[in-house]
């Protein structure tokens, strides 16, 4: 029997058959300070202005394993998030915050299965149902690969990991998106439309045969994917590959992987508006770029939003920007009646045919992948990466000719200088003498048994997360956990 709520296969007009008439998609704002209580602080605010779910930003040292006290971290802790390195940490994360009332998600992939344990012992420890919890883990380590560089295992094991999340996520956090196969980082580095959509799904096409090969059930996982897409400058292009997205999924799950539940058919996305558009000059402009690419996400039927702060090309945002920036989200959903109409723009020829065009265009360039031997194999002779800067390059040529512009970069320029960074007075804490003081108090015994443990279970075909769970419950940090599958599994190189 067909599910009233959900949207007729496949799904272009949208997911759901009423879209936002009976639930307006979740508002969340991407954040991360170098001090784990300011970051609380954050969360805090931004729950009582509105937020519907929250995004982590995690630093450069927390994504490839070290901790903040690791001489290997100094000179990056807190740059790019919020470091954290113990299950200390993540419970003053999320001091005052109800883990079963706020929808989560973790910006994080090398050390997805260490930071996933690390929430896990504490919603434990705080008496949560684990089947309540709800959230979404990126743990997408293929992109790292391809655009972003945050991995440290080979391939192979890192896949390991990946699929023994989905495993233990299917058993114990039903609720729980298992993966976010992101499109984004792909645009960020200079993709196309095109190549965002295609890398990204055949990245999941991956995530899927690795799945099957362990025996998971692809069914259900399916139901546990989410993805992750960038809206970016073509407002009606990028309308247009939202609506391909949900149509391209729907195909490939039903028709190469033969599943017919219409759950699984879905294709259900974050939206991030481009951070690589922000521009530091004339940085009020960068409100206009986010509200149209916010727009466009809302009229693409996205499932959830997060508006970049006008300041970021700058700094990390200011408490008032990140508000203002919210503050777009909630004029389009309570003011513009947008959300009123189900695909409110899906009936004009335009946005019909840019569709098409989007899905014929991507489905090729996946078929290409896939019979040159698949995004493995792709990734380890450089050729996406390579295709990638091609295009990242023919665009900033098409800016240097002005062939593209950019107001207030390459025309329309004032004469008076780009703004001037603004150092955000963040407090930060004693990261070495916090480490120092949560090691001192554990049972070193402990520590070592459960590393141990974890090691010998390494070099098994056993999933491990039971194992990672352990290590944090008895105390283990970030970094020592990683350093033990670093000494079974070793580290890629390019």
């Amino acid at each position: 029997m067909a599910n009233k709520k959900i949207g007729k296969f496949p799904f272009t007009k949208g997911i759901y058959k009423d879209m936002y008439r009976n639930r307006l998609w979740t508002m969340r704002q991407y954040s991360g300070f170098s001090s784990v209580s300011e970051s609380n602080k954050r969360y805090l605010s931004l729950l009582d202005s509105g937020v519907t779910g929250l995004s982590i930003a995690f630093d450069l040292p927390t994504q490839i394993g070290y901790d903040s006290n690791d001489d290997m971290a100094f000179g990056e802790i807190g740059k790019s998030g919020v470091p954290i390195s113990t299950p200390e940490d993540m419970e003053s994360l999320f001091d005052n915050i109800n883990l079963e009332k706020v929808s989560l998600s973790m910006t994080i992939n090398s050390t997805a299965p260490i930071l996933l344990a690390f929430y896990i012992s504490l919603a434990k420890k705080r008496g949560y149902s684990l089947k309540k919890l709800r959230g979404t883990l990126q743990n997408d380590i293929l992109k790292e690969y391809i655009a972003r560089g945050t991995y440290i295992f080979p391939i192979k094991s890192s896949l390991r990991l990946t699929t023994d999340i989905f495993e233990y996520c299917q058993e114990h956090l039903p609720n729980w998106n298992s993966i976010s196969v992101s499109g984004y980082h792909i645009r960020e580095s200079g993709s196309t439309a095109i190549q965002e959509l295609a890398f990204t799904f055949a990245n999941a096409i991956t995530y899927l045969d690795a799945a099957k090969k362990e025996k998971i059930d692809i069914e259900q996982l399916t139901r546990q994917i989410s993805f992750f897409f960038n809206s970016h400058r073509n407002f009606f292009e990028e309308i247009a590959k939202f609506r391909a997205a949900r149509q391209i999924w729907a195909h490939i799950v039903r028709d190469r992987f033969n599943i017919d539940n219409i759950k699984s058919q879905l294709c259900r996305f974050h939206v991030q508006t481009g951070g690589s558009t922000l521009t530091a000059q004339q940085i009020d402009n960068n409100s206009v770029r986010t509200t149209l690419q916010s727009l466009a996400a809302v009229l693409g039927g996205a499932q959830s939003i997060h508006t970049n702060s006008k300041d970021e090309a700058l700094n990390l945002p200011s408490e008032e920007n990140a508000l203002s920036a919210l503050r777009m989200q909630q004029i389009i959903a309570y003011e513009s009646g947008v959300p009123e109409f189900v695909d409110p723009i899906g009936d004009s020829s335009l946005i019909d045919n840019m569709t098409k065009d989007i899905v014929e265009k991507v489905n090729k360039k996946i078929d290409e992948m896939l019979s040159k031997g698949g995004v493995k194999k792709l990734i380890e002779n450089g050729e996406i990466q390579n295709e990638i800067s091609e295009s990242s390059i023919k665009f900033q040529n098409d800016l240097d000719s002005e062939k593209a512009i950019l107001v207030g970069v390459n025309k329309f320029r004032n004469k008076e200088v780009a703004h001037k960074k603004e150092k955000q007075t963040i407090k930060e804490d004693d990261r070495e003498t916090i480490i120092d003081h949560f090691k001192s108090s554990r049972d070193e015994k402990n520590v070592t048994n459960a590393l141990a443990l974890l090691e010998s279970k390494a070099g098994s075909s056993e999933n491990l997360m039971p194992y990672i769970i352990e290590c944090s419950d008895n105390q283990c940090t970030l970094g020592e956990i990683t350093y033990s599958l670093k000494k079974i599994f070793g580290e890629y190189s390019e």
